[in-house]
């Protein structure tokens, strides 16, 4: 199965998916990251200005990452709700998530 996810290097939860589907061998992953260039943030933004999907994450005042985009169109916040992933550990202190300002720890 290929999936697209939108993701970034500074988000605990984007690093763990990236890792978790990197692991799965029945997924092709193309990951694009929104930190990594304009247009890819562009790309993200397109989504989640449009998508009613987003509305809560906004209310909320999350940035809806990871975001997921299967092969066939289908769009989720949940891809273990469509991959069994294997569970890895992080390599990484989980003290702090700096991906959202207001709530910490929520992306």
């Amino acid at each position: 199965m290929k999936v697209t996810m939108y993701g970034t290097e500074i988000c605990h939860d984007c690093v763990q998916a990236k890792k978790e589907l990197t692991a799965c061998k029945d997924v092709q992953l193309e990951y694009k990251n929104i930190t990594g260039d304009t247009a890819t943030l562009k790309e993200f933004l397109a989504f989640r200005d449009k998508e009613e999907m987003f509305l809560e994450v906004k209310q909320e005042g999350r940035i809806g990452i990871p975001f997921f985009i299967l092969e066939n169109g289908e769009k989720t916040f949940d891809i273990d709700e469509y991959v069994e992933l294997p569970k890895i550990k992080g390599d990484f202190v989980h003290a702090l998530n700096v991906c959202s300002i207001d709530n910490p720890g929520q992306c």
